[in-house]
Parts: structure tokens; sequence; C-alpha cells
């Protein structure tokens, strides 16, 4: 039997998560984030690429506390694959904060789907990010999202900025709500000008467009800060101010340059929205809101 491919390495999140300036607004959503393990619970997929630190449910509880956070996306994590217990498992306990997106695959059943969807998953998420194994099988994408279309799900894409090029056409042609994470991990030292942002911006202004204006550590080329996110966020934000989610990547897996503080994320918010606080209301409270109904 030949040897298992080592994983690769994945730093813990930054332990002192400072408290913000920003104060968030009641009902604050991170629209973005993990929970990995912890592993004895919920082992990680061996078709991961990595296993990162154990960083639970208690673990995430503590840092919304400390950042004033009141509810949560949690986004399955290529590391459980297609395993979504961990992540069900923190909706189940989380007395009504937290919401789901999965990773399916073709084999999954429609009980299986229905299950997902009475544990308070809202939408499927595919990953084409090379080091996540790249572009999924498009004819299986397919069919799954025919699948959960009926159930009132959005599709959640994970994409590097060149395949933003690459896939338009496929993309263009999906008729549901389509959630971009990571403003399209579009290079900051490219500009706004750059190709594959000019394609993101062409597809937000379809109404079934939604983008993350997250991840700013990980499209940043100046690092902390991570000012130079500032512009990819506000003409994003311009463009459709009522399909903007913002979320913190918590617990940032993968990182290969700055591991950031959430602190400092929350507050590069103010610099998204223009320290204009009902915008700043729609980002973090109205439009994830109307997307994953927290209150039904």
């Amino acid at each position: 039997m030949a040897p298992a491919e080592p994983k690769n390495s994945c730093p813990p999140p930054d332990a002192s998560t400072r408290h913000p300036r920003l104060k968030l607004p009641t009902k604050a959503c991170d629209a973005h984030c993990h929970v990995f393990g912890p592993k004895h619970l919920f082992p990680y997929h061996p078709s991961s690429t990595y296993e990162p630190p154990d960083a639970g449910k208690d673990r995430l509880r503590e840092l919304h506390d400390i950042l004033g956070i009141e509810r949560a996306v949690i986004v399955q994590a290529s590391c459980h694959g297609p395993d979504n217990r961990a992540m069900l498992d923190a909706i189940a306990t989380g007395g009504g904060r937290y919401k789901g997106v999965c990773i399916a695959r073709a084999t999954f059943t429609d009980d299986d789907f229905q299950r997902l969807h009475e544990g308070g998953v809202r939408g499927v998420r595919f990953n084409f990010v090379t080091h996540l194994g790249g572009t999924p099988n498009l004819d299986a994408m397919t069919q799954i999202l025919q699948r959960v279309k009926p159930l009132g799900w959005h599709l959640i894409i994970h994409v590097n900025a060149e395949d933003l090029v690459k896939l338009e056409e496929f993309f263009a042609r999906i008729d549901m709500d389509i959630l971009v994470d990571h403003m399209g991990r579009v290079p900051c030292d490219q500009g706004t000008s750059q190709p594959a942002f000019q394609v993101l911006k062409r597809f937000m202004q379809r109404p079934n467009w939604w983008c993350k204006v997250c991840g700013a550590e990980r499209i940043s080329r100046a690092g902390p800060p991570f000012h130079d996110a500032v512009p990819f966020a506000r003409e994003l934000i311009a463009l459709a101010p009522d399909r903007i989610l913002w979320g913190t990547d918590f617990p940032h897996p993968n990182i290969t340059r700055w591991m950031p503080n959430d602190g400092d994320l929350v507050d590069l918010l103010t610099e998204f929205t223009e320290h204009d606080p009902a915008l700043l209301q729609r980002i973090v409270v109205d439009n994830p809101e109307r997307l994953y109904h927290f209150d039904s």
C-alpha cells in the first residue's frame, strides 16, 4: 500500500482576539466561519489536503462573544469534506444562533438533503481553489444544484480569481442565488481593473448574485491592517448593497502570509462601509437575515 500523502500544515488562529473598536449592531452575523473538530468527536476527512488544529463550537462561541456577534453561518470546510456532522452539531446546540452551508456529493439521497435542511443548512458550497483540489466535476455539481434548488438553498462558490474568468460562461448559466466567497480571491496588487474583478462586478449586477466582503487577509498584498482590500469591498458594496455579506473566516484555514486578529477584521468594516451605520446594518444584519431566515 502506498504511503498516505502528507497533509499541509495549518497554523492556529490568533489566540489573543482583541475587542474591536467598532460596536456591531444587535443581531450582527458572521456569515462565514467554520468549526474544526474536535478531532476525537468529528475526525477530519481522509480526502482533506490539510489537517487543522481543533477549533470547535465552544471556541467559535468565545470568539463571537468577544467580537459582539450574535449570529453566524457555519460553512462546511474541506477538512471535514462531505461529513457535515460537526457543523450540524454546532447548529443544533447553538440556541438558534446558527445556520449552515454544507458540502455535498452526488451520492447524497433526497433524505440526506432533507435532514440537512431540517438541521439548519441553507446552502451548498463548492471549492474551486487549487490547494483544495481544484475545479469539481461540473456535471455532478449541476445535478446537486438541481436537487437542492427546490429546498430554497443557494450556491456558494470558493474560487480563485482566474476561475471567474475561465468559468464565466458556466457560472452565467446557473439560475439560482450564487454567493461568492472572499471577494473572488482577487489579488489586491492587480487593482480593481483586473479582468477577474471586472467579471465579478458584471455578475454582481445580476439580481441572483451575492458576495462576501471578507478574506481581506487572503487578497491583501500590503499586509495588516489590510487596507489595500478596501477599494474592492467598496466597489462591490456600491454595486449591490442589498446582496453583500461579511464574515470572519475564523479559524482562518490555510493562511500563508498573515494570520489576522479577528478584532482587526471587524474594525475593517468601518472602512468598507465608509463609516455609514445604515450600510453596516444592511451588511451584517439585514442581508444575512434575508438570505438565511434566522427567525424562522
